[in-house]
This record gives C-alpha cells, sequence and structure tokens, in this order.
C-alpha cells in the first residue's frame, strides 16, 4: 500500500503576502550582489601580474566555487519565495543535494589548502616557490575537487536508496540531508551513520590542517623582532582566518551532529547564514582587508 513520492514539496520560510516581495527583493539583490563580487575577484586576479601567486591562485579558485555554491541554492529559493507551487522532483531533489555536497565538502578542503599555503609562505619563505608551484597548486585543487565529488558520490548513493512515501514535505528551503532523512520511512540509520562519519572527517580533517598551520603560524611571526614585520606577516593571514571561521562555525553547527539533535528552525537559520550571508562577505572580507586586491581593484 505504499506511494512513492515522486516530487517533494519545499516549506521554506512562512511569510505573509506583505513581506513575500520584500524578502524577494533582498535575496535577489544579496544573490546578484555574492555573483558580481566573486566575478569581480576572478577578474582582478587574471588582469592584474602581482596577483599572479599561489594565495590568489587559490582566492580565485574559492570565488570560481562560491558562483556555483549559491547558484545551486538561491536560484530555487528566490522562485519559491513568490511561487504558490513549490515543489521540485525527486530526481531534481538528489541532483541539487549532490551539486551541493560536493561543493561544501571542497570548499572545506580548499580552505584547508589555503591555510597551509599561508603557513608555507611565513614559515618556510626561502622554500616556498619551490614547495607551492604552478604544478602542485594545480594538484592540490584538483584535490580538492575529487574528494568533495567522492564524498558527495558516496553520501548520495545511500540517501538515493532510502524510499520516501505518503510525506512529501521538507521542513527546508533546499533539499538538504538532514531533512531528507528525517522523512524517509526506510529504515535510514546507515545512511545516518555514513552521513554522520564522512561530515566529520571532511570538517575535521581540514579543520586540524587549518589549526596545525595557525599554531605555526603563530609562533613564527611572534619569532620577528619588529612589531611591523609581525604585523605584514599576520595581515596576510587575517582574511582567510575569518572566513574560516565563518564557515566552519556554522557549517559544523549544521552537519556534525546526529540526527537526533536536528532542529528543523535552528538548523534553517543557521543555513541561512552559510547559504547567503557568508557567500555574500567573503568577497568583501578579502577586498576590505587585502591592500594588494583593493589596489588592484582601483587600477583595474
Amino acid at each position: 500500500n505504499e506511494t512513492k513520492v515522486m516530487y517533494f514539496i519545499l516549506l521554506g520560510f512562512p511569510t505573509t503576502a506583505e513581506l513575500q516581495l520584500l524578502l524577494f527583493s533582498t535575496l535577489l539583490l544579496v544573490y546578484l550582489l555574492t555573483v558580481l563580487e566573486n566575478l569581480l575577484i576572478i577578474l582582478i586576479i587574471r588582469k592584474n601580474p602581482s596577483l599572479q601567486n599561489p594565495m590568489y591562485f587559490f582566492l580565485g579558485n574559492l570565488s570560481f566555487l562560491e558562483v556555483w555554491y549559491v547558484s545551486v541554492i538561491e536560484p530555487k529559493m528566490l522562485v519559491d519565495v513568490l511561487s504558490q507551487d513549490k515543489r521540485i522532483s525527486l530526481q531534481g531533489c538528489m541532483a541539487q543535494l549532490y551539486f551541493f555536497v560536493t561543493f561544501v565538502c571542497t570548499e572545506y578542503v580548499l580552505l584547508a589548502v589555503m591555510a597551509y599555503d599561508r603557513f608555507v609562505a611565513i614559515c618556510k619563505p626561502l622554500r616556498y616557490p619551490l614547495i607551492m608551484s604552478h604544478k602542485v597548486c594545480a594538484q592540490l585543487i584538483a584535490g580538492c575537487w575529487m574528494c568533495g565529488l567522492t564524498t558527495s558520490s558516496i553520501k548520495l548513493s545511500f540517501i538515493a536508496r532510502l524510499s520516501y512515501c505518503n510525506v512529501d514535505k521538507i521542513n527546508h528551503y533546499f533539499c538538504d540531508i538532514s531533512p531528507l532523512l528525517s522523512i524517509s520511512c526506510s529504515d535510514s540509520s546507515l545512511a545516518e551513520l555514513v552521513d554522520f562519519i564522512l561530515a566529520l572527517m571532511v570538517i575535521m580533517v581540514p579543520l586540524c590542517t587549518v589549526v596545525a598551520s595557525y599554531i605555526c603560524i603563530m609562533f613564527t611571526v611572534l619569532k620577528i623582532p619588529s612589531s611591523q614585520g609581525r604585523q605584514k606577516a599576520f595581515s596576510t593571514c587575517s582574511s582567510h582566518l575569518t572566513v574560516v571561521l565563518l564557515f566552519y562555525s556554522t557549517t559544523l553547527f549544521t552537519y556534525a551532529h546526529p540526527k537526533l539533535m536536528y532542529t528543523y528552525r535552528a538548523n534553517k537559520l543557521v543555513s541561512v547564514l552559510y547559504t547567503v550571508v557568508v557567500p555574500l562577505l567573503n568577497p568583501l572580507i578579502y577586498c576590505l582587508r587585502n591592500k594588494e586586491v583593493r589596489f588592484a581593484m582601483r587600477r583595474t
């Protein structure tokens, strides 16, 4: 007597008719600004020879990643704000989830690679050009994407096997893992375990890399005799460290806990931070806190 679900209804955020247009306008403005900011950073890095080094190569890749990252979520979110039909097909839901998980996991690893780059630049400055060669940088970027694609494929291979019957409403504004596990009518314990283990690995291994890199950076910077030298050395890390704190803190709250600790309202609110707010702030953080980027922007 099971009726298999062919589509889901994304409940999103309940709003009154008066607030719908305001919410739509705000989200549209944020989305357009996010895309334009990141495309501008990519353009600035490509057009300025002074920014042709590993740090800005990774920053350009981060901006490229975030353009796709927000584009997986926000266009559908914008349509659903104004539309009465908030349906998404089962295949569309799985596709959205696959690409979203890929981009999130890739960003975790990429931020760790950027921390390693700062570690080599500050702690091993004489060997920096040799260690962070063009070939190594390209291999590191390829590794980030391979990690994201592999993690996403493993997670989706378990989630796609689950059955969804009778319940077709997802209490979220996009297809995320925890809401899908919550409404499954089949045993989701194995999928939940795999998701939890992979989430911890993808978050904690890069996080440990970031922490270890910055501990070494801190000890090296403290050995610099002049305060001006210490300030200059740490200024190259401050933007990256701010981005890491914003991204890791919000996503860690959402993904590094078991299904039993899942709360719809809290997770939806935190999800807005890392899918809408943080991608908007990242380019601003790098531009406002980085003199080289500001100078290159004025020249461009």
